[in-house]
Parts: structure tokens; sequence; C-alpha cells
């Protein structure tokens, strides 16, 4: 770990201040950050440690949504009442994330900002990495591929994207509160996450100097109705090969409206539209939901390493739906 300046601000004017310098990086919980320094993957100059600001709230807002602070602990998050009755896939995904230790110190915050788990990005030692070193090249496009992405992907980076709480944010219409040197702003999760294209390095729409305030959620009609399914190599403290967060409005047999994003496949969180209309008006009964599985896998990428996350991502989907549902097969 290189030297850094520490910086602990007692308000958020002066995390602001200290945010907007050149090189400098945020601390929550420091799960993510901290791993990365030691492995000499990221080198910030300063690192301003934002965990005495007021962001540590879960609290209900008018119309029946919910406002969550960046500093809640994951958790915290997750058992907390509100959640659990209101949002049960979003308890579900972050309970099935890291390990206990990690999740009581990991934040929201930092969750939404977490990087990717490649080994080719975790290692220093390797020149083509374009999300480290752009124009670089991508050592995963030839290398070992089997944990990586197979929607969103591009020449310059296969990186897949690893966190289970965004992937059931995205489905439940999430927004990204952030504060900065311009003002505040609102972005919704689906267009919070970049994709790499040619700039794998630009993961984020935030900004120099902003700071992740709160995430709010929206009213949402499918807590009796969604699920999250997260498939790993081992039973916990894994990296998801797949997972599907989904919710359905049901009107008797009847799907009304349905939400669904995948993990473990996407270079981002990846909410699949296509899914959606594939069951929109439809039957919930488990051949629309196979045509739901196929419309969401459609435009997928993959290489010989990881062609098999297509069939398996498919089959996660299927059985998230008729969890979600309640009618297995």
């Amino acid at each position: 770990m290189r030297p850094f300046q520490y910086l602990r601000p007692a308000d958020e004017r002066a995390a602001l201040a200290a945010a907007s310098v050149e090189g400098a990086a945020l601390l929550g919980g420091g799960t993510c950050l901290v791993d990365l320094m030691k492995l000499d993957v990221m080198a910030p100059a300063s690192v301003v440690d934002v965990t005495a600001l007021p962001y540590g709230a879960v609290e209900d807002t008018p119309g029946g949504g919910v406002r969550i602070g960046a500093l809640v602990r994951n958790s915290d998050l997750a058992y907390h009442a509100a959640i659990r009755e209101r949002y049960p896939l979003l308890s579900e995904a972050l309970l099935a994330g890291a390990s206990p230790q990690l999740r009581n110190m990991a934040t929201v915050g930092g969750n939404l900002m977490q990087r990717t788990r490649c080994s080719y990005f975790r290692d220093a030692g390797v020149g083509a990495c374009n999300k480290r070193h752009p124009s670089s090249g991508c050592a995963a496009l030839e290398g070992h591929h089997r944990m990586h992405a197979v929607l969103g992907t591009s020449l310059s980076c296969i990186a897949v994207h690893p966190s289970d709480m965004c992937v059931a944010m995205t489905a439940l219409d999430a927004v990204i509160h952030v504060r900065g040197p311009s003002g505040e702003r609102d972005i919704p999760i689906v267009d919070f996450h970049r994709l790499p294209g040619d700039r794998p390095d630009l993961e984020t729409e935030l900004g120099r100097g902003e700071i992740i305030t709160h995430v709010t959620l929206p009213a949402s009609p499918f807590a009796a109705h969604s699920r999250y399914v997260k498939v790993r190599d081992r039973a916990s403290y894994a990296f998801a090969l797949a997972s599907a967060a989904v919710g359905l409005e049901l009107a008797g047999d009847t799907i009304r409206s349905a939400r669904v994003a995948l993990g473990g496949v996407g270079t981002k969180p990846w909410r699949s539209r296509e899914a959606e209309g594939a069951l929109v008006g439809r039957a919930a009964d488990v051949t629309n939901y196979r045509a739901a599985a196929q419309a969401a896998l459609a435009g997928a990428v993959s290489r010989p390493g990881n062609a098999f996350k297509v069939t398996l991502a498919q089959r996660t989907l299927v059985r998230a739906l008729e969890l979600a549902s309640g009618r297995s097969t």
C-alpha cells in the first residue's frame, strides 16, 4: 500500500471540498477500497473518510417508499423491518452477498461503487487491463474468463459487475441521489453504471467531487411476488455465476407488470426490459417464463470459458419467476 493522506471531515461541506481534490477516494466501510489499495490496484492521494456524515438512516417517504442513507450498513438494511416487509427481494440479495462480517462493514454507497472482481483487473502485474490503464488491452478476452460477462460487453472489457444489492435495486427502480460542486442531482440506478464501450475505466456517472447521499425506492407492487435467486460455486462468500431479481404484479393468473434484473452475467446490473415485455399480459406459467428467459439472453455474447452462463442465467431466471409467482414445477 502506498502512502496517502487520511481525512475525516466533520460535516458535508468539508467532505465535498475534500472529495473534489484530484486523487481523492471516498471511504465508507472500506471493504472494496482498502482491499484494492493493498493490491496496489488503487493508489489514491487522499482517502476521505465520510463515516461522520449523517447518511445512516432508513426512513419512510411519502407515498409508501423508503429513503436509505448511503452509510447504512448492508446487514442493517437487510434486517430492517420496512425492507423485509415491502422489499423482500432486496433483503434476500443483501444476505446472499459476501459474509456476515463484511455485511456488517459494507455500506450502501460503497456497494453502489463496488468494482469488478476480474482477476486481471485485481492483479497489478497484468499490464493489459483497460479499466486500470486505458488503451492497454483486455487480458480476459483470450484468458481465463469463466466468471466474466456475456451481456453489455465490448472488445475493450468483459468484466462482470459483482454486486448483489445493485441487481435487486435495479429491479426495484431505485434512484441514487448525489451531491457535489454543482449541487444535487438524482440518477436512476439503470443509468448510474456505465457500459464499458471503449472506456471501461469510466464505471459510473458519478462526477468528480460528488458524494452519494442516499437512495430512494418507490412504493412497490411486487412485495408479495418477488424473489432473488443466486447461483454460485459454493453456498456462501462467493460471487454470482448468475442471479436474478424479479418482481411480479399478478391479477389472478395474469401478469399485470413485471421487473427483471440479472446479475453475474452483465458488465453492469442488467435490467431486462425484453424479459419484462415477454411477461406482461401473459399467464404466470413456466412456458412464458422460459420465453422471457430466452428474450433476456438473446443479446448475449459469450466466449468458450463462459458460454455456460447463457443457459445458467436462463434457468436461474425461470426459477426466480417460479418462486416469485408461487407456481413451481
